[in-house]
């Protein structure tokens, strides 16, 4: 044991790597291998890396009228029958459920027609108030003519009997003077007891036909005034009829409005039996099914997708990362389905992503907390696949400021948020993108 130990050519596991560490090819190949590790790394430390802010989300539609559409009933209703089946293409008005009434309200057939007959007899009746209106507007004004003329004839009769009533004091005074002047002729013996006798008579008659004539003008003037009163109270009684007639016609008239009102509602509802597309597109899903189910005003019944969407991305990201965001900016997208290679900081050697642009980010965040950006296709990069669907999965990649990998490394360690330029343009930040 000893001597073998002690043998010149015996060497020890230490001697043994001492040979191979002074060995002058094995550490020269080594120590090229280290150097060039190092400066691989180091030049990859000053490599440009673009930040990001990823997100996932889903595939939609730019505008809401492209989004799959439920279509509901305006009405109370029972399913009478189906005319699409679910993967059918339909045109815009066509029909797609037959629905029948369950309202007692409307249970008769002929509601329009009769709703409609109750207008016409409405409309009949304000034409026969306008026709006594204007009946009415043609007795006032003949009564107005007739008072006119009985008021002028009146007065014409006043005169004449004031005419003789001045011919009877006429005669009286007259009369009394020739029996003054015929008692003298009597005291003076010249005349007769019956001349004087005579004369009296005739003065006697002469003051009662005074009196009667004073009272025959008392009398027309007092008819005068009654033929006033008598007129009065005509036209105001027939004013009073056509004013009473007038408003039971703008009563018919509001009558009229709602009946009508009610007969064009009526019509409309008869059109929302038929529940019709939208617009074009596909049946994807019914919502009701068979025959005969009821449904409440408003229910779904069958669910539509629009034909030809202007599709987009709607990706929710945390609301740290809203700032950083802002319209015109580049995103990398990952649909679910197509198999891709993405590096987040190098967007150039991805493989399987797609290009999009920043259309609207939401000032209000969803109910999760995270705030919905919404992205369309990139006009500049390669279109989307016509495959894709609404509500396919997706991961997303909101392009932001190109710094140095050593940078990048360095935010990272010490949980610095990513940059952006001080003047907020996108296009300068994503011209690189």
């Amino acid at each position: 044991m000893s001597t073998a130990t002690g043998s010149p050519g015996y060497l020890t596991p230490s001697m043994r790597t001492a040979r191979l560490l002074n060995a002058t090819g094995v550490h020269r190949l080594v120590s090229r291998i280290l150097v060039a590790l190092i400066l691989v790394a180091a030049g990859v430390m000053f490599l440009p890396w673009q930040q990001n802010v990823q997100g996932t989300g889903q595939v939609t539609s730019f505008r809401p009228e492209d989004r799959p559409q439920t279509v509901p009933t305006l009405i109370a209703g029972r399913i009478d029958k189906w005319h699409v089946a679910e993967g059918e293409f339909v045109k815009k008005g066509t029909l797609l459920v037959t629905i029948s009434e369950i309202k007692e309200s409307f249970l008769d057939p002929k509601t329009v027609s009769r709703t409609g007959e109750q207008v016409t007899g409405k409309e009949q009746s304000i034409v026969a108030k306008r026709a006594k209106v204007d009946a009415l507007g043609r007795q006032i004004a003949a009564l107005e003519d007739g008072r006119r003329l009985s008021i002028e004839k009146g007065r014409n009769k006043v005169k004449q009997y004031e005419a003789a009533v001045q011919a009877a004091e006429i005669d009286s005074v007259v009369a009394f003077r020739q029996l003054e002047r015929n008692r003298q002729l009597f005291d003076e013996g010249l005349k007769s007891r019956a001349d004087l006798e005579a004369y009296q008579v005739k003065g006697q008659s002469a003051t009662a036909k005074l009196v009667e004539k004073r009272q025959e003008t008392e009398n027309a003037r007092i008819e005068l005034s009654s033929i006033e009163a008598e007129y009065s109270e005509k036209i105001a009684k027939a004013s009073s009829d056509r004013s009473a007639t007038q408003a039971e016609i703008g009563e018919g008239q509001a009558d009229v409005a709602k009946l009508r009102m009610t007969y064009s509602s009526l019509q409309i509802r008869n059109d929302m039996y038929r529940i019709v597309a939208p617009q074009d597109g596909y049946v994807v899903r019914a919502v009701k099914q068979g025959i005969g189910e009821t449904l409440k005003e408003g229910d779904p019944v069958v669910t539509v997708m629009p034909s030809n969407p202007q599709q987009a991305v709607e990706i929710y990201v945390k609301p740290m990362d809203v700032p950083l965001l802002s319209i015109g900016r580049k995103v990398r997208l990952q649909f679910d389905g197509w198999p891709a290679l993405q590096f987040s900081g190098w967007p150039s050697v991805a493989v399987g992503t797609f290009g999009g642009v920043i259309r609207v980010v939401d000032y209000v965040n969803s109910a999760d907390g995270k705030y919905r950006i919404l992205v369309s296709a990139d006009p500049e990069d390669e279109p989307w696949p016509k495959e894709l669907r609404v509500g396919s999965g997706v991961l997303g990649w909101a392009m932001l400021d190109e710094v140095r990998v050593w940078f990048e490394i360095w935010r990272k360690l010490n949980g610095f948020p990513p940059t952006v330029l001080k003047n907020g343009d996108a296009a300068a930040s994503t011209k690189k993108a």
